[in-house]
């Protein structure tokens, strides 16, 4: 009798083992703080603001400097009339010439031609005349009827004797003159155009300096102390 009471008890148990309540539960451990992380997240979104200001910054910081206007040959200087002021950012690493240094660029002589438009440098111009190399600078006057009204600095010309007779060469001449018909030069470049004074409009003189290879400029010089140049405006061979 006792060990059927006993089996009658167990009979209406379950094989499973018990699920413990909820209440019953281990706790969750925490999570792992890392604080080295964070700080570095916190160090790289300072120095993006940083950076991002020192942009804004440097943008701001802008000078007044010289720009050329008009083209300007080798040996010819800045005026008022071929320059004007601009505003660009300041940069350590570029010569620029700035606005209040004009008065001192204009004492200087251009290297090489500079072009319309160009935001001028320090080294773009010396203190000494230059001239590119097997080239001589002659200066000739003409007279009314002897030059093209609308020559100015940097054209190219032709170059006559307008006193040779046709078909003949001058003992003197060498290179392009050799061709005849009074040709001394075929393809000079206008240097300077010295400016009209009164006089000059009043009589149609024109004063030029004409930039020559070495091997010509005696031919020209000649010619231009006898009065007998005259220039015509050709294309540009180059």
């Amino acid at each position: 009798m006792k060990i059927q009471e006993r089996t009658g008890v167990g009979a209406g148990r379950s094989a499973a083992p018990a699920q413990p309540s909820v209440g019953d539960r281990l706790p969750t451990p925490p999570r792992e703080r890392k604080p080295a992380l964070a700080a570095l997240a916190v160090l790289l979104i300072l120095v993006g603001a940083l950076g991002a200001t020192m942009l804004v910054l440097r943008a701001g910081d802008r000078i007044e400097v010289v720009k050329v206007t008009g083209e300007i040959q080798a040996g010819e200087s800045v005026s008022d009339k071929n320059v004007t002021s601009v505003m660009v950012a300041e940069d350590p690493g570029i010569n620029y010439i700035r606005w209040e240094q004009l008065d001192t660029l204009k004492k200087l002589k251009a290297r090489t031609t500079i072009y319309s438009g160009t935001v001028v440098i320090g080294e773009m111009f010396t203190s000494t005349e230059s001239l590119p190399a097997g080239k001589a600078a002659v200066g000739v006057a003409l007279k009314e009827g002897q030059y093209p009204t609308d020559i100015k600095s940097g054209d190219t010309v032709a170059v006559y004797n307008v006193d040779a007779p046709s078909g003949s060469n001058d003992d003197d001449t060498s290179g392009a003159a050799s061709s005849g018909g009074g040709l001394l030069v075929d393809d000079a470049t206008v240097q300077k155009k010295a400016e009209k004074s009164d006089s000059t409009v009043s009589t149609g003189n024109l004063s030029l300096t004409l930039l020559v290879d070495e091997a010509d400029a005696a031919a020209v010089t000649k010619a231009a102390a006898a009065g007998a140049v005259a220039i015509v405006h050709v294309p540009n061979k180059q």
